[in-house]
């Protein structure tokens, strides 16, 4: 897939294009799916050479992937939105040049519901190692 640096973190995150974005959010909302039920559920009426590679890259990425079930193929995520988000993040860091800088105007931009979350959380792991 990419390269990791010593904290786990993608040193080139995996660049999602609009159509593969709506894509992998149906699949996260509804898999799996077929490449017909992905037409179906779509805003726009793509046509079925385009989802199919689509469907090709994001497996090609490490995103998806397949199964064949009688005459269907279902495609599923492989990762959870979750993931590909905080992986997304993790690289942004990576890229962002000084990462405690990037850190704390990131911490300053969100709400006390999430500094709680966070505050317990990193309280929680202090306490187990």
């Amino acid at each position: 897939m990419t390269d990791t640096d010593d904290r786990g973190a993608s040193s080139s995150p995996i660049r999602l294009g609009a159509l593969e974005k709506q894509v992998m959010g149906l699949l996260w909302d509804h898999e799996p799916l077929t490449v017909r039920q992905i037409i179906e559920l779509s805003e726009a009426e793509p046509a079925y050479t385009t989802i199919a590679t689509v469907l090709t890259n994001l497996e090609r990425k490490g995103l998806v992937s397949r199964e064949r079930r009688g005459r269907s193929v279902l495609h599923a995520p492989v990762v959870s939105r979750e993931q590909h988000t905080a992986r997304t993040m993790q690289a942004a860091l990576v890229d962002g040049g000084d990462r405690a800088a990037s850190i704390l105007h990131f911490v300053e931009g969100i709400d006390a519901a999430d500094i709680r979350l966070l505050r317990d959380y990193l309280e929680a792991k202090d306490v187990a190692e």
